[in-house]
């Protein structure tokens, strides 16, 4: 992956630093003001990134999720340990290759899911209700262009 610095930016007039801490403090402003409504028992964000990677790719491996969140192939087996003992994935062995396990979420790991995007978006929706107008169209006219920026960043490197 080829880096591309502040000063080299391709796309001019976009502060890059600026947006990515913007995302990164929504991101944890979004997690801290909605979970104490959900009644769901707090995850760590390692934890919760890996159980959001096995549930965007079902049957993925624990060498694949290390892969593409960039972590030591022992640390992401054991947060793994803690997610299959939380009864949020199962862990499947191949019957032709016992050395391969595929990773799966649960229906209870999907129940979490959607209440924590529900959450999400509530607090979301609360915070905007402070916005103009104008500054909610502009967050939504943006939606796709940053669901495309999600979607490139996810790509394993």
């Amino acid at each position: 992956m080829e880096s591309v610095g502040i000063d080299q930016n391709p796309a001019k007039g976009l502060d890059q630093r600026s947006l990515a801490v913007s995302i990164i403090d929504i991101s944890s402003d979004i997690r801290r003001k909605s979970h104490n409504e959900t009644g769901v028992r707090p995850l760590s964000n390692g934890v919760l990134e890996i159980l959001r990677v096995i549930e965007s790719h079902p049957g993925i491996t624990v060498a694949e999720v290390a892969s593409r969140l960039g972590r030591q192939f022992s640390n992401v087996s054991v947060q793994l340990r803690e997610l299959v003992a939380a009864g949020l994935v199962t862990r499947v062995r191949d019957a032709a290759d016992k050395r391969y396990v595929a990773l799966h979420p649960t229906a209870e790991s999907q129940r979490i899911k959607a209440l924590l995007e529900g959450a999400w978006a509530e607090a979301l929706a609360v915070a905007s209700s402070r916005l103009s107008p104008e500054e909610r169209e502009q967050i939504a006219a943006s939606l796709p262009a940053l669901q495309r920026l999600a979607a490139v960043l996810a790509e394993p490197e």
